[in-house]
């Protein structure tokens, strides 16, 4: 029996919104991306990119869609080129009424891509939050709701020529780096007792609850999702499935939890002791590169640059490209620059047996909304 959560004081989800239809129309013959979280941070960036690019339509799955506009007009993305539609990935009926709303806005056209890209990271809280279905909130957001959304595309990335699906993964997660190795607590799933009883679990693991190994092994769990896709879809559907790490967007709302010091310090420590700093501008694009270029088609992929923290770089004096001054490079550090590359998952993230374990218990939560 699976045990359940008392439920949240305020649902996050309470109202499904249905979108303008006609979206054939507005979308012509160019190809479409969801992108989750694309608001803000890493996900308004990537869209921001794709847009550049030219060819494509990004459908913008945001939990404020008057704000993803509003956004977008300060970046100069012009309403032709996006629509946002409300999805709250702490709720599964959320998940589920945003996959209906895309289909209603583009009834008979497949879907050619997938970014899931949203998180929420709270290490600072002492006790858990739990999503409308009662999960914990780093598990809920981070994997369940994109593990619902990406099966629940499924069908509509099959009928699409050449799709791809990535989901953002983390060097916290993936324990063969310098910062998901040595910086504690590491990701650690165990068994995935906690994700296999379900609401009410505080942790993946069955543990106490702890906010910044929470995110960690939601990473890690979204980067099993993608080995568990590949080994089940792609020689199937011909549907490329990725994971990467952007590199550390030091300056990111998703730090908004940490505190005013951490804030200031934490960027320049990147640029200038590390150089691991990547501005979010250079994040977006290269996880827009993993969408478009046809040097990612291969599936099954953990996509990295410029060392990808693996080791303590070598500082060097550069030119930055952009405004011409000379600044503090420190390459082999995981930060700015460099060319894309095929990186290693850990050994726990390549566990198969785990792998199926995460899986069959992530069906189990997220059944009855399929």
């Amino acid at each position: 029996m699976v045990a359940v959560a008392a439920p949240p004081e305020r649902k996050a989800y309470t109202a499904r919104e249905t979108p303008p239809v006609l979206g054939g129309i507005k979308v012509g013959t160019r190809r479409v991306v969801v992108v989750t979280g694309a608001s803000s941070g890493l996900g308004l960036a990537t869209t921001k990119a794709l847009h550049e690019q030219g060819d494509y339509f990004i459908i913008c799955a945001v939990r404020d869609p008057i704000k993803m506009d509003a956004v977008a007009k300060d970046l100069g993305i012009p309403k032709s080129s996006y629509i946002a539609m409300k999805l709250e990935l702490a709720s599964l009926q959320s998940v589920k009424d945003f996959v209906e709303n895309v289909r209603l806005f583009l009834p008979a056209r497949p879907i050619n891509h997938l970014i899931c890209n949203a998180a929420v990271y709270r290490p600072t809280e002492p006790d858990p939050i739990f999503t409308d279905d009662g999960h914990e909130m780093s598990m809920g957001v981070n994997h369940l709701g994109h593990f619902l959304l990406v099966n629940l595309l499924l069908p509509d990335l099959k009928k699409a020529k050449n799709s791809r699906v990535c989901i953002v993964g983390s060097i916290t997660g993936n324990s063969n780096t310098i910062g998901g190795g040595f910086v504690y607590p590491r990701a650690e799933i165990g068994e995935l007792e906690g994700l296999k009883k379900g609401p009410g679990s505080e942790m993946v693991d069955g543990g106490k609850f702890d906010g910044a190994k929470a995110y960690k092994d939601a990473k890690a769990l979204n980067m099993m999702t993608v080995t568990e896709l590949h080994r089940r879809y792609h020689d199937e559907a011909g549907i490329v499935f990725s994971s990467m790490y952007p590199g550390c967007i030091a300056e990111t709302s998703l730090f908004r939890e940490k505190r005013d010091w951490f804030r200031k310090l934490f960027p320049l420590f990147m640029k200038y002791v590390t150089g691991g700093y990547v501005s979010e501008k250079e994040a977006g694009e290269r996880l827009a590169q993993v969408i478009y270029d046809p040097q990612c088609t291969k599936s099954g992929v953990y996509w990295s640059w410029n060392g990808n923290a693996q080791q303590v770089g070598l500082a060097n004096r550069v030119q930055d490209k952009d405004t011409g001054e000379w600044v503090v490079q420190v390459q082999g550090a995981g930060g700015s620059g460099g060319d894309i590359f095929e990186n290693e998952f850990s050994g726990m993230i390549k566990d198969e047996r785990r792998a199926r374990l995460a899986w069959d218990y992530s069906l189990e939560q997220v059944r009855d909304y399929l």
